[in-house]
């Protein structure tokens, strides 16, 4: 039976390679200088790359079940994202994070369900985006909601990181909120302003938030400025 697998990285090193060998070879030279932190899902059918038409050395990727955000202080125990953000900001000095969820998303989904009894890492790591999930009958457009929230979750929670915060609040780095509908080839970007997702072909900006640069100061968190067209399915049972 032949391996797949084998023949595509046969492809790439004899066919893909050579055309852009050269660009490697500097990105070894120079080393890698990013300026984008891509927070994104896991999820296959999420793509950063083709997303943001960016190539090797211009982004630095952490993936996980839902684009979710460890808080800092360590305790939903040790993760890999939690290093790759601070390696992002205080060794690469990237200016920008972006935080990239995505419809269809099956760790929202499974907010509302109940995970299998194996899986005791998912069942710990889905508390993450536990307070994005809605007190309403799961439809698609409460699932559009829950994956809109968590993302605005996580932007909060990444301002509880030291190194974030100050560079923030310094100026020097902006986040970014985007919820990628599949089907539509659209990204939906924050805004910070409005409380909502709007479509980057329409946008004025790539998404902001939670603490953009503004003159007005933010009063409160914004994490429920996107729910108010819920308020009347609040008394509608799970």
């Amino acid at each position: 039976m032949p391996d797949e697998l084998l023949e595509r990285l046969r492809r790439f090193h004899d066919h893909t390679f050579p055309g852009v060998q050269e660009q490697f070879q500097n990105l070894v030279t120079d080393g890698q200088h990013p300026t984008i932190l891509f927070i994104g899902c896991s999820d296959s059918r999420l793509v950063p790359y083709l997303l943001t038409g960016t190539g090797p050395g211009e982004l630095f990727v952490v993936r996980n079940v839902g684009a979710f955000v460890p808080p800092y202080d360590g305790s939903a125990g040790y993760h890999g994202t939690s290093a790759a953000i601070e390696f992002a900001v205080l060794n690469l000095r990237v200016s920008r994070i972006v935080v990239c969820g995505h419809s269809h998303c099956g760790g929202i989904r499974a907010l509302y369900e109940e995970p299998p009894a194996q899986a005791k890492n998912l069942l710990a790591w889905l508390e993450l985006g536990r307070e994005a999930a809605l007190p309403v009958q799961v439809t698609q457009e409460a699932l559009r909601r829950t994956e809109q929230r968590a993302v605005v979750l996580q932007l909060e929670r990444l301002m509880g990181y030291p190194m974030v915060r100050e560079q923030v609040e310094h100026g020097a780095m902006t986040l970014h909120g985007w919820h990628y509908v599949i089907e539509e080839g659209e990204v939906y970007v924050f805004d910070v302003r409005t409380g909502e997702f709007v479509p980057a072909s329409t946008a004025s900006h790539s998404g902001t938030g939670p603490y953009a640069p503004y003159d007005d100061p933010i009063a409160s968190p914004v994490f429920n400025e996107i729910d108010d067209s819920y308020r009347q399915l609040s008394t509608i049972g799970p």
